[in-house]
């Protein structure tokens, strides 16, 4: 009896182990940049962090690691908030040229667009991961158009969605957002506006020191723009005061969900993400 006991504790505990195991396969990032793509959708509503996170996805874009990276950047993709939008056009196209969909002003396009890459991505294997840097509203109106396009389609193996944000979540309409955490492969992260908590904290109080860290012409251009509409929307006209950016500080913390699917949880705040996308 007492072999017994021991070996039932034993077994016990191998299958404890792989189940934790297999725990922690299921929540890290498998994003694949050989056949994956990388979709990141900002509300630009009513804050000005998505200026700045556009900022810091082009800087990362700009990395040698990530020069094959398949990306498309959304903006627009707001919830039911109220305020006013932040127009980030003029960014958006010095960023990422033409690789970027307009939802303010076009959202069935945009979905259209978000649909025939997703297809495509899907037909040769590959999966979507969504940064949802803003509401789930658009994520769900694009899914939906999926499913109907294929109703065999398995969508929880190949969409990704990550979240960060409790806010964000609050101001998406609850039916889609449902929808969303249902549908597709869910990830509610630590919100990146805080550092300590296992998410890269990318907001900061005080200026960070990017200038030097960033010997790109381009880039310096992109930071100089975002910086500058930041600081011409920022809590006017009833827009939210974003009162870090205010101080002269900098919020990209919507990257924080790059950073997760692209295995970079290691960055601990603003002044690291610089050191490590530093270029000589």
């Amino acid at each position: 009896m007492k072999k017994f006991f021991l070996f039932k504790n034993a077994l016990f505990g191998v299958l404890f182990t792989l189940l934790l195991s297999n725990a922690a396969i299921a929540q890290e990032s498998k994003f694949d940049i050989s056949k994956d793509l990388l979709l990141v959708q900002l509300d630009c509503k009513t804050d000005i962090d998505d200026l700045h996170t556009s900022a810091g996805l082009a800087t990362l874009l700009n990395h040698p690691d990530y020069k094959d990276l398949n990306y498309l950047a959304v903006a627009g993709t707001y919830g039911i908030q109220e305020g006013l939008y932040v127009p980030p056009n003029e960014l958006m196209k010095l960023a990422f040229k033409s690789n970027w969909a307009d939802a303010d002003k076009e959202w069935e396009a945009s979905i259209d667009i978000v649909v025939s890459k997703a297809m495509s991505i899907i037909e040769n294997g590959g999966s979507i991961w969504i940064a949802e840097a803003g509401q789930s509203d658009f994520t769900a109106d694009w899914v939906k158009k999926i499913r109907t396009k294929d109703p065999s389609l398995k969508i929880k193996d190949h969409i990704h969605v990550v979240q960060h944000s409790d806010w964000n979540e609050s101001v998406t309409e609850p039916v889609k957002l449902m929808y969303v955490k249902t549908a597709t492969d869910y990830h509610k992260i630590a919100d990146g506006n805080a550092v300590g908590n296992g998410t890269p904290g990318l907001k900061s109080d005080s200026k960070v020191d990017w200038e030097s860290k960033i010997n790109n012409q381009h880039l310096t251009n992109v930071w100089n723009t975002a910086i500058s509409l930041g600081n011409k929307y920022n809590g006017k006209d009833g827009r939210y005061l974003n009162e870090s950016v205010a101080e002269g500080g900098l919020d990209f913390s919507d990257l924080s969900e790059v950073c997760y699917i692209l295995d970079l949880m290691k960055i601990k705040d603003a002044d690291e993400f610089f050191t490590y996308f530093k270029i000589d």
